[in-house]
């Protein structure tokens, strides 16, 4: 195998390959083992048909696709190493010359990693909100734990916004009934805005009993878009009733005696969830930085290849909730073409954030142990629900082990990028990264060892 490198930009290159014909020897006989095995000839059994009887009932030109597609990816992978190419994403090839019994010739395009130049990571300054918690943010908190103590007592009066009804609904289109568009006994909170659009209009000042019909349009089903007259009926009104702020409620609510007690014990949280915002605000803003101090370029079809990914993917999630794509856009009122340039820059950003880490990594000589790369996947395996050994067999079956590694290892270098650069905050005042960390720690231990359920 002879080849040569061209670089086309910063970010791609062209590699020219020629492979002697008799280099393509050994994946000729697996193409005809192969064909052998999946042809069926009167004759002769799966797996022994002669390779001339494949020639003349199958054709010889079927045998040379087959092992010029087997054989191309190995000699991609030959001259990438030979020229040390650091390649990313997928090659684009173009046969240029093959004929039985000569070279095969052809061309691979692929994306590299660019040489990049990393800044003084002392010089980068960023700055992130405090973590101080206001009165009112406690109130926030204590308003929103009353809201879950809350009891229902029947109202005899007219529905207002906040209080909760019990309903019929009915939806008619030209008279006749919308399949599935009926439900009896439904209990809604007035105001909330969640079921059928103008219905929360039409329920102020009904009281039980009374009957009424208002004009909306379908917002799902096979006659979605379509108007439809909707039959609602109040059944009963009840109003919900808050429970008085005292010592009493925080014994109800929580495992303290006093009010105060439950008062400090919400500030604490709400502390440790301030610095873990901060943490990871720090995090994003350093990423922003040392990629914009690096004036890293951008490899086109890494980022075209990351877009198709994350539209395949929203398309994957979507038709879970059982909506698709058109939709979807015209609830958020985007366009397509919108929706593209918003996928474009964020793939284009992750992109030169990975390409940054990976040259600060490899400068470092940053390594990953067992027992790291280990316990990502343990917490991965946890997060989906998965026992670690089963999810670890899952990502190397399909290829994602080694971008796992990547992940971890780029997680490192971005931890001795934030040990360097100057964090504050609002105020002027210097944060570390181990006081940043402690905040983390603090918040996840929160939610392992506190519920007020």
């Amino acid at each position: 195998m002879k080849s040569t490198v061209e670089t086309l930009s910063p970010t791609r290159v062209r590699l020219e390959i020629e492979v002697p014909f008799a280099e393509l020897e050994p994946s000729l006989k697996k193409a005809y083992r192969e064909i052998g095995a999946q042809v069926v000839i009167p004759g002769f059994r799966k797996g022994k048909v002669p390779s001339a009887v494949i020639d003349q009932r199958i054709g010889r030109g079927a045998v040379l696709n087959e092992a010029v597609q087997d054989v191309i990816p190995t000699q991609i992978l030959a001259a990438v190493r030979e020229h040390d190419v650091k390649t990313l994403g997928r090659p684009e090839v173009e046969i240029k010359n093959f004929t039985d019994g000569e070279p095969l010739t052809f061309t691979a395009e692929l994306d590299v990693r660019p040489p990049i130049t990393l800044p003084d990571f002392g010089t980068i300054e960023v700055s992130v909100a405090n973590a101080e918690v206001t009165d009112e943010e406690v109130d926030e908190q204590v308003n929103g734990l009353r809201e879950r103590f809350a009891t229902l007592k029947t109202w005899e009066q007219p529905a207002r916004t906040g209080d909760y009804v019990q309903i019929d609904l009915k939806a008619t289109v030209n008279g006749e009934e919308v399949p599935g568009g009926t439900a009896t006994n439904v209990s809604h909170e007035v105001g909330s805005g969640q079921l059928v659009p103008g219905l929360d209009d039409v329920l102020q000042g009904m009281s039980a009993g009374d009957t009424t019909t208002f004009r909306t349009q379908l917002v799902g089903g096979d006659q979605s878009g379509d108007d439809a007259d909707v039959e609602v009926t109040v059944r009963t009104v009840k109003e919900k009733q808050l429970p008085d702020l005292d010592d009493s409620f925080a014994q109800l609510a929580s495992e303290f005696d006093t009010l105060d007690e439950l008062k400090e014990d919400l500030r604490t949280r709400l502390s440790r969830v301030k610095k873990a915002e901060q943490l990871y605000a720090a995090r994003d803003e350093t990423l922003k930085a040392i990629v914009a101090a690096s004036e890293v370029p951008t490899p086109e079809g890494v980022v075209r290849d990351e877009v198709e990914s994350r539209k395949e993917q929203m398309g994957e999630e979507l038709e879970r909730i059982g909506t698709n794509l058109p939709d979807f856009l015209e609830t958020q009122g985007k366009s397509e073409e919108e929706m593209e340039t918003e996928l474009t820059e964020a793939a284009s950003e992750a992109v030169r954030v990975q390409l940054v880490l990976d040259t600060l990594a490899d400068q470092e000589e940053i390594t990953v142990t067992d027992d790291e790369f280990g316990h990502e996947i343990v917490h991965r395996a946890q997060r989906a629900g998965a026992q670690p050994q089963e999810y670890y067999e899952r990502l190397v079956a399909a290829g994602l082990a080694g971008s796992v590694f990547g992940d971890v290892r780029r997680g490192k270098a971005l931890a001795a990028v934030m040990e360097r650069v100057k964090i504050t905050d609002a105020d002027g005042n210097a944060l570390s990264l181990d006081e940043l960390r402690a905040g983390l720690d603090d918040h996840e231990g929160d939610h392992e060892g506190h519920d007020h359920d």
